[in-house]
């Protein structure tokens, strides 16, 4: 490929301290140092990059600059001998997207240690189907099940909360495909249909303790909470004895308010789960594991594409909740 030669991106710039999203062509030449030219396919949207494109986040630290925390592609020139031209990539996680320009572009120029290849069974569209979203989904389940999550479910449901966002979607749909009784909480009013379309076996809405009571009945085998702030607070008094919470958002708050007594009374364990740092050389063993556990018609059922012309759009309602389940970038549309 020619080094000036020009392509399509959504470009951030702050402009008088405010956000301003544009899509523009730019040359090659612009594009930041790596290992690996990718041709960029797909990317998608996940609440860090709303809060991105929205300015609402302290998510960008130099402008002007792409986001787009995943892509996958096919690699167009590599300095690596780790891929060759040709091949199917992906990359979610390490900062791209935040302090490396990302995928809402169609070329991306990255270290060839950020990229994994293609599972097999997965095109490029589903992997962005899944994406961050999914990748951390099933780090949630994964980590659940080294705490014995099998047997702690056996006479009790386990529950998903933030059901209906990316995160809490595919965790619904993988739960449910690996036979583990799930409810998933929402806080939307006409979900039902959807949810139980992924596989729940039951709809509620979000978790509460509206008494604050430091301990409530024992209800949940296990859980996994993409919330964050008074929910997460909310879940810990109702998880049984011995059982572990996965969580991994923040979309209701960054503040726990809790107290010690599920945790020394009913050895409860609250797991952190995080995946833009994941160790690279386990990443695949995770994408493995989504290519097989996760059902392509459940895939499909979570999922829209879009051009990426209603990124700006798209984004002001995901960090307002309005979004449903995945959103996949088509950046070349």
């Amino acid at each position: 490929m020619a080094p000036n030669a020009t392509f399509r991106a959504l470009v951030l710039k702050q402009v008088d301290g405010k956000v301003q999203a544009a899509l523009e062509q730019l040359e090659q030449s612009a594009l930041p140092e790596g290992d690996v030219l990718v041709r960029v396919a797909y990317s998608d949207l996940n609440y860090k990059d709303g809060l991105a494109v929205t300015g609402l986040g302290k998510i960008i630290r130099d402008y002007p600059a792409i986001p787009g925390v995943d892509f996958a592609g096919t690699v167009e020139e590599s300095q690596s001998p780790r891929f060759q031209p040709g091949d199917n990539v992906l990359l979610t996680g390490w900062g791209v997207g935040e302090r490396h320009w990302g995928g809402y572009a169609q070329l991306a120029r990255v270290k060839a240690d950020w990229l994994t290849p293609l599972p097999e069974g997965l095109s490029q569209e589903q992997a962005m189907g899944i994406g961050t979203a999914g990748f951390t989904a099933m780090l949630c389940v994964m980590t659940l099940e080294k705490m014995g999550l099998r047997e702690l479910t056996a006479e009790r449901q386990m529950v998903v909360t933030g059901a209906t966002g990316g995160v809490g979607s595919v965790a619904v749909a993988i739960l449910a495909q690996l036979g583990y009784p799930v409810v998933a909480s929402t806080g939307s009013e006409d979900a039902e249909e959807y949810l139980r379309s992924l596989g729940a076996q039951e709809v509620i809405g979000r978790v509460a303790n509206p008494g604050r009571k430091p301990l409530d009945s024992e209800r949940w085998g296990g859980a996994v909470d993409t919330v964050g702030g008074e929910t997460l607070a909310s879940l810990l008094p109702s998880m049984a004895y011995g059982t572990s919470v996965a969580a991994c958002g923040l979309a209701g708050g960054n503040e726990l308010n809790t107290t010690v007594f599920p945790f020394i009374l009913r050895g409860v364990s609250l797991l952190g789960v995080e995946s833009v740092n994941y160790p690279q050389q386990q990443r695949l063993a995770v994408w493995e594991r989504l290519a097989h556990d996760l059902l392509p018609d459940a895939l499909s059922r979570i999922t829209q594409v879009v051009p990426l012309t209603e990124v700006p759009r798209l984004s002001q309602e995901i960090v307002k909740g309005q979004t449903r389940g995945r959103v996949v970038i088509d950046v070349n549309a």
